[in-house]
């Protein structure tokens, strides 16, 4: 299966989804690796999560049209980033899917999850009470949730460091439930106070937040961290 969704964000910005029915060695024989991804590779490869892996990584190589080998790492705090290419870049996957966004003037962040009823008994653990007071009592509640989950996992992505607290951290402006739209969030931790606004959609029985940061900020160095993902 190629890329069953694309849409551009702005004209330097896109994100993609991969429906994921290939086996493994069918991606695998569309990427080139080097030996310490290959390493990483066998590492994982006896659970689900080298499909996902794989996924990505045959879904960036799609959307950056080249045939050369594409060198991804990942930071310190887990962050992926491209070493030669002047991509800013963020994955996901969940379940049957994998997501990928990228953009050359700003830093991105996209999630994607599949749409169970699981998200409403660890609300509390994301959203405060006043956050909580605004999702819909009624049919669509379970989806509200999850744009407010992928929202702040977006954030959290574009943002790029660790130890951020969905529930403390990130906080969402009140917004009425739709299956497309856009949401105002703001990240406070420390000296650190930024404002985002979130963009998501449902896209069958899954729902995507993504976000771009600000246009200046820019790639740098990174350092390394020895996994992959």
């Amino acid at each position: 299966m190629a890329v069953v969704y694309r849409h551009r964000v702005d004209d330097d910005t896109e994100f993609a989804l991969w429906k994921i029915e290939e086996k493994a060695a069918d991606l695998y024989k569309q990427l080139q690796l080097d030996e310490h991804e290959k390493a990483y590779f066998d590492k994982i490869s006896t659970s689900k999560r080298h499909l996902h892996w794989l996924g990505t990584r045959v879904l960036l190589r799609t959307m950056l049209r080249t045939e050369e080998y594409i060198d991804c790492k990942v930071d310190v705090h887990g962050k992926p980033y491209l070493v030669n290419l002047p991509y800013h870049i963020s994955f996901s996957h969940s379940f049957d899917y994998a997501a990928v966004m990228i953009s050359k003037n700003g830093t991105v962040g996209i999630d994607i999850e599949l749409i169970k009823e699981k998200v409403e008994r660890i609300a509390n653990k994301f959203l405060q009470a006043d956050e909580l007071a605004f999702i819909d009592k009624d049919e669509h509640r379970i989806q509200h949730l999850y744009i407010c989950w992928c929202a702040k996992e977006a954030i959290y992505k574009c943002y790029g460091q660790k130890e951020v607290s969905f529930v403390d951290n990130i906080r969402l402006t009140p917004f009425n439930f739709a299956e497309e739209g856009t949401l105002n969030a703001r990240l406070h931790k420390g000296i650190v106070d930024k404002n985002y606004k979130v963009e998501y959609l449902q896209y069958e029985d899954y729902m995507i937040g993504y976000v771009k940061g600000e246009a200046d900020e820019t790639i740098t160095s990174h350092p390394l961290t020895n996994q992959n993902e």
